[in-house]
Parts: C-alpha cells; sequence; structure tokens
C-alpha cells in the first residue's frame, strides 16, 4: 500500500511507536513520518506507506503549526515537563504588551542552539544518546524561520502561544528563550502539532480508530499526493 496517512499522535507514544503500531496492524512491510513529535506531545503525524517514504524530506520542507504552553518559574533538563526541574526563579510581573514584544523578537529568520535532548549529531555522536550519559556538549547556532507567534491566553505562571515554523525549530528551546527575555525560567509543558505542511489536525485519525479498522478502512484513509 502506497501513500500518506495524517494521524493525531497521542502523548507518551514516540513517532516511531505510530510506526510500529501501523506496521503490526496492518501487516505493512515498508513505512516511516515525515517529521518527529516529541512524547510528550500530540497531533499531526505524517505516516508514509510504501513507495511514499521517499517523499519524506520533501514532506517534512513544509511548514509546521503548534499549539504551545510556557510555564515560568522553572527551568528543566530537557527544556520540557518531562524531564527534572534544575533552576528555579521569581516571576516578574507582564502584562500583554511585554510577551509580545517578546515574541517579535523571535518572528522571523533568528538563530537557535538546538537542545542536547535532541536526535541531532554533532561530530558523529547523537546528542540525546550524549545527555543519557549526563553529557553536555557545545552545540553552534542554527538558523531557523519563524512566520507567526500568537498570544492566545496567560496568567502569572503559563502562556499559551500559537507558532507557525519551519523544519527544525524547537518550539521547547524557544519557549525557554521566550522565558529569558521575560527575566525568568521556563519551560514547554503542554505541545500539540495541528499543521503539517498541507495537512492539518482535521485530516488526522485518532490510534483508537485504527485499532479497529480493517484493510479496507485503511485504502479509503490513504491518501495520495
Amino acid at each position: 500500500m502506497d501513500g500518506v496517512l495524517i494521524i493525531d499522535k497521542p502523548r507518551g507514544w514516540t513517532s516511531h511507536d505510530v510506526i510500529n503500531f501501523i506496521r503490526r496492524t496492518f501487516a505493512i512491510k515498508k513505512a516511516g513520518h515525515a517529521g518527529t513529535l516529541d512524547p510528550m506531545a500530540t497531533g499531526v503525524l505524517v505516516v508514509l506507506l510504501g513507495g511514499y517514504t521517499k517523499y519524506s524530506d520533501r514532506l517534512m520542507a513544509g511548514e509546521k503549526e503548534y499549539q504551545a504552553v510556557l510555564t515560568l518559574g522553572e527551568c528543566t533538563d530537557t527544556q520540557d515537563a518531562t524531564g527534572k526541574v534544575i533552576k528555579e526563579s521569581s516571576v516578574p510581573e507582564f502584562n500583554k504588551k511585554d510577551i509580545e514584544v517578546v515574541f517579535a523578537k523571535f518572528t522571523g529568520e533568528t538563530e537557535q542552539v538546538p537542545p542536547m535532548v535532541s536526535a541531532l549529531k554533532v561530530g558523529g555522536r547523537t546528542l540525546y544518546k550524549l545527555a543519557r550519559q549526563g553529557k553536555e556538549i557545545q552545540r553552534q547556532p542554527r538558523k531557523i524561520f519563524i512566520e507567526k507567534i500568537e498570544l492566545k491566553t496567560f496568567d502569572k505562571k503559563n502562556i499559551s502561544f500559537s507558532v507557525v515554523c519551519r523544519k527544525g525549530t524547537y518550539v521547547r528551546t524557544l519557549c525557554e528563550d521566550i522565558a529569558k527575555h521575560l527575566n525568568c525560567c521556563g519551560h514547554m509543558s503542554y505541545l500539540r502539532r495541528i499543521r503539517s505542511g498541507d495537512f492539518s489536525i482535521d485530516q488526522a485519525l485518532a490510534v483508537e480508530k485504527l485499532k479497529s479498522a480493517t484493510a479496507r478502512d485503511l485504502e479509503q484513509w490513504v491518501k495520495k499526493q
């Protein structure tokens, strides 16, 4: 079977867990995905079946849109809620304009230092494997592009926002960097991808729905493009 299947990845699953589930459930030998989601994240995962696995790079190049929550006052070793708190700070008072001024600093082309807990390789060494060993190495900043950051809601502790960005942008690193510009610590406590390229969350299938699906159902859901 060849084509694209859009899955709403559940929290706690790795992207590879989803691929293995689809392979096992529908006896599909060749499957992959275009754009990894961290285990704590949910939302659009573009699954590629059969000959469509060769289109991974092209599909990953499209814009991504996320909904995120930044929780202030605590930094973690993973930059998200799954990590260990390594630093705490008081949270200064701020208003809507303060947040939007900071957001503007990250809009357009900027540089971002990739996190240690990532699949990137530096000098042939995978960063997350080094992080598991308690090691941290210097990473060079990489150019990223953020099309838009839009504030949704905020209170004294949390800032909810949406972000449209290009490939290579780490939203958890963005969260920590935004917190720094607000003069405090912070980490990403929620992440949901609602769009990847031309595919939106409205098109995504829940894993629970796949559990009772037949091969014929799958054929109807698979997209060709």
